[in-house]
């Protein structure tokens, strides 16, 4: 191992780092549980403007008593005109917890969004991204990835280094996450907000419309879920103890 790679090793986590880490950590926790409880709350996700669940789903999820409910009662027409909305009540009882649900997810995002825009800003101003993030030329190549995936397929993680010290395919991993997950699983979440799209209504056609941009929120939410739950595994693999140190009080 040469001097710079001894340097990097014993290189420590910047304190503004752990700090942004665990904001974004916890609220990042706080969204899975509220996010579950508004997709039992409606299960049915679609594509384009509107969607209810009076029209074709894109797809819909066996996860609440909501899930291929009980039907409805005739539906009656709010005017004769051809196409004109409907309405109809239910036939039996739904799961309906979305008052305090949908306020903590709101409420959760921005502990999401701030710390995660200051980490953002001060990565790129201190070199944080470009010097432990972003891979290098010479370490970006298909042989150095695939040894890394066949590393990690077969559970031959590295020990932890204490430090900002990350492999190719955990460099890919954060680069995705931090620089297309995030921001895609935040400019979503505003486009579903009637109160941000009416003072930025682009948001509307870069997602193609409010449901079209849950749907997209969805599927950013399973794979952040992903990236944590493998995330968890090589902390453990790697040297639970030391990690956690690594990113809390330790030296």
């Amino acid at each position: 191992m040469n001097q710079q790679a001894i340097n990097s090793g014993n290189e420590k986590h910047s304190r503004w780092v752990k700090v942004s880490h665990w904001i974004v950590t916890l609220s990042f926790f706080a969204l899975i549980f509220t996010g579950s409880e508004m997709t039992m709350v409606h299960p049915r996700f679609y594509w384009g403007e509107v969607g209810n669940d009076l029209t074709p789903a894109l797809f819909e999820l066996p996860v609440s008593r909501n899930y291929k409910h009980g039907g409805w009662e005739e539906s009656i027409p709010f005017s004769e005109v051809a196409g004109a909305p409907v309405s109809a009540a239910r036939t039996y009882d739904i799961f309906n917890q979305n008052g305090w649900g949908r306020s903590l997810h709101f409420l959760a995002g921005w502990f999401l969004l701030i710390p995660g825009l200051i980490y953002f800003i001060v990565g790129i101003f201190t070199g944080h991204f470009r010097n432990h993030v972003w891979p290098r030329a010479k370490e970006f190549s298909l042989r150095l990835f695939w040894r890394d995936i066949v590393n990690h397929v077969r559970m031959q993680i590295p020990p932890a280094t204490s430090g900002p010290h990350y492999g190719l395919l955990q460099k890919i991993s954060y680069v995705g996450v931090i620089f297309f997950l995030m921001p895609v699983i935040v400019m979503t979440g505003m486009t579903m907000s009637p109160a941000i799209t009416a003072a930025y209504p682009f948001l509307l056609k870069l997602f193609f419309g409010a449901q079209s941009a849950r749907t997209i929120h969805f599927f950013a939410s399973i794979a952040l879920v992903l990236f944590l739950i493998v995330h968890v595994v090589m902390i453990i693999k790697s040297g639970f103890k030391k990690q956690i140190q690594a990113m809390t009080i330790g030296k």
